[in-house]
């Protein structure tokens, strides 16, 4: 999507004006599909809006059009990409892949040893992240800490995941390893 009217950049404080409107849409979003969504606390929101740890594509006119953040876990050894939501009014429109690499950009830059993990149950970040390079791995592929876990106790699927020892879940995780990664080819 190469529209003039629409800018992908990294959140700035003054982007705090929008973080209701995120979060509502990311519940809303999540119903509509019959998904599951890891609860985020408008605090949680701002605080990764102040950290540079976000990333939003605005309007000229100053209206939210999509979003994302990062998150690191495991000392370090993993940084997340949650949260991608699109606004109903630029869906289908190229704004999930502008925000999908524009966050997963900012993984590598800000994390650039890191290995990038993903988990969703929608086909289209499924297909995303397989363009950039992300390759399915089990639960034990990604963070074990008891506090990226403690954000799924909202979902609808948590006694899944919760019956299943944190092991399997209706989410497919993903991971990108910098290591298997090299001038543009996943080896």
């Amino acid at each position: 999507m190469d529209d003039p009217e629409i800018i992908t950049r990294i959140a700035k404080p003054a982007d705090v004006i929008f973080v209701y409107s995120i979060l509502e849409e990311m519940e809303r979003s999540a119903q509509a599909r019959g998904t599951g969504i890891a609860k985020r606390s408008p605090q949680s929101i701002c605080k990764k809006i102040y950290e540079g740890k976000a990333v939003i594509v605005v309007t000229k006119e100053n209206k939210w059009a999509g979003f994302s953040y990062i998150e690191s876990w495991g000392n370090g050894e993993f940084v997340s990409n949650s949260g991608l939501i699109v606004n109903p009014d630029y869906r289908g429109n190229g704004v999930a892949t502008r925000v999908k690499q524009a966050v997963f950009e900012l993984s590598r830059e800000r994390y650039p040893e890191s290995k990038i993990f993903s988990i969703t149950t929608g086909e289209a970040v499924l297909k995303m992240n397989h363009k950039l390079g992300f390759v399915p791995v089990t639960y034990a592929g990604i963070p074990s800490d008891k506090a990226f876990w403690d954000q799924c106790k909202a979902c609808v699927h948590y006694p899944v995941l919760n019956s299943q020892e944190r092991k399997r879940c209706l989410c497919t995780a993903m991971v990108f390893r910098p290591s298997s990664f090299q001038f543009g080819k996943v080896i």
